[in-house]
C-alpha cells in the first residue's frame, strides 16, 4: 500500500461526504474517468466528474462509509478495490422517479486507479434494483417471489 495514495483516498471520501466539489476535484487526475456500471454512465475529465457529482448530490444526500465486515485492498500495481456503503435519502429525481425522501442504504464496490499521485479512474458497482426498491419502485416484480431472497 502506498501511504500517499491511501491519504489521497481518505481526502477524496471526506470531500465527497462534505459535498465539497472543489476539494473532490482536486483529488482527481485531469484525465480521470468515472464509470457507473449499474446505469452504464461514463464521465471523462474533471468536467465530467463534476457532472457526475452534481447528478448524485442533487439526487441523494448520501455519505460514504466502510461498515464493519466490509473490506478494502490495494493491488500490486497500486490499484484499490473497496467495499463501502452509501447512506442517505432520495432528495431529487432519479430515473424518472420523483424524490420520495425515503432512506437508502446501498452497499457498493469501488475500483480505483491512480496516475501522477491522483485518482485516474473510479468504477463503482452496486445493485440498481435494490436502490429502486428502496425509493419506492419494484423494477423486477418477479424478484419478490423468489425463495431465499434477502430483500433490500
Amino acid at each position: 500500500m502506498n501511504p500517499e495514495l491511501a491519504a489521497l483516498v481518505r481526502r477524496h471520501v471526506e470531500a465527497e461526504n462534505a459535498q465539497n466539489l472543489e476539494a473532490t476535484l482536486a483529488t482527481l487526475h485531469p484525465e480521470c474517468r468515472f464509470e457507473d456500471h449499474a446505469t452504464g454512465q461514463v464521465w471523462h475529465g474533471r468536467d465530467g466528474a463534476a457532472a457526475h457529482y452534481r447528478q448524485w448530490w442533487t439526487t441523494f444526500d448520501v455519505t460514504v462509509k466502510r461498515d464493519p465486515g466490509q473490506i478494502a485492498a490495494w493491488t500490486d500495481d497500486d490499484g484499490y478495490i473497496g467495499e463501502a456503503t452509501w447512506r442517505g435519502h432520495h432528495v431529487g429525481p432519479f430515473l424518472g422517479i420523483a424524490p420520495t425522501k425515503r432512506p437508502v442504504v446501498i452497499p457498493f464496490v469501488v475500483v480505483l486507479g491512480f496516475k501522477d499521485g491522483l485518482m485516474l479512474s473510479e468504477g463503482f458497482h452496486y445493485d440498481l434494483a435494490s436502490l429502486l426498491r428502496q425509493i419506492g419502485d419494484e423494477p423486477i416484480r418477479a424478484l419478490s417471489g423468489l425463495a431465499y431472497r434477502a430483500a433490500a
